[in-house]
């Protein structure tokens, strides 16, 4: 364990690079400050999980800060975190005993994440956006519910967990009405683990980490930068 004023901090590894402290002190100062700042360390000297480190212990110490938006440049980037945040949270299991409340997710394009059968097979983004859109519109599940024959995604249409919504949704619920915190259990997801997740549960992988990104249910989310 590093100890960095106040704040205890686990560290996946035997050993910390002096760089990785120094990194981790500057971190430390602008969160407590609520500022911004922009720090560099050469190639391979382990940016990724030093920042990771530093940021889940402020997280856990601090619960009026359980927010982090990391973003990269490229999907293999965010895969790369992600399974380096999976491999933390372990250690802080095993050091801690206790598996800490904590959701991380990616998010990524409706083409990488869609699981309807037919629309994912377009190639062209647009058209996978287009036709998410004509399956889960709002007004098309009113034309639904008027008797009208139109199609609507099976993933976006997930069966209620309450008996009580049970009744009033005969069984079914659209997505956007559910809790963001009851989409996805904690844990930390890559995005192929969300799309598992999605295919088992039957629930739609784009919508479920697009929600809990944007009210804030996640702990964690990775994001593509353009």
């Amino acid at each position: 364990m590093i100890q960095q004023s106040d704040l205890p901090i686990l560290f996946p590894y035997p050993r910390i690079y002096p760089e990785q402290y120094a990194y981790m002190c500057d971190l430390k100062k602008v969160l407590d400050a609520g500022g911004h700042c922009v720090l560099e360390m050469p190639s391979g000297t382990g940016k990724t999980i030093t920042l990771l480190a530093l940021i889940v212990a402020y997280q856990q110490h601090y619960p009026e800060h359980r927010k982090l938006i990391y973003c990269s440049r490229t999907m293999s980037e965010i895969e790369k975190a992600l399974s380096e945040l999976r491999a933390l949270m372990k250690y802080r299991s095993q050091k801690l005993g206790v598996v800490e409340d904590f959701r991380a997710l990616g998010l990524t394009s409706r083409k990488n994440l869609c699981l309807h059968p037919s629309v994912k097979r377009e190639k062209s983004g647009a058209v996978v956006d287009a036709r998410c859109r004509s399956l889960t519109a709002g007004f098309i599940k009113e034309k639904k519910e008027k008797g009208e024959d139109v199609e609507l995604c099976i993933y976006h249409e997930v069966r209620s967990s309450s008996p009580i919504s049970r009744a009033k949704t005969n069984l079914w619920q659209n997505l956007d009405l559910l809790e963001p915190s009851n989409l996805v259990p904690p844990g930390v997801f890559t995005l192929d683990g969300l799309l598992k997740y999605g295919e088992q549960h039957k629930q739609c992988p784009y919508f479920s980490a697009r929600r809990m990104v944007s009210l804030t249910a996640a702990s964690s989310s990775c994001l593509p930068t353009t």
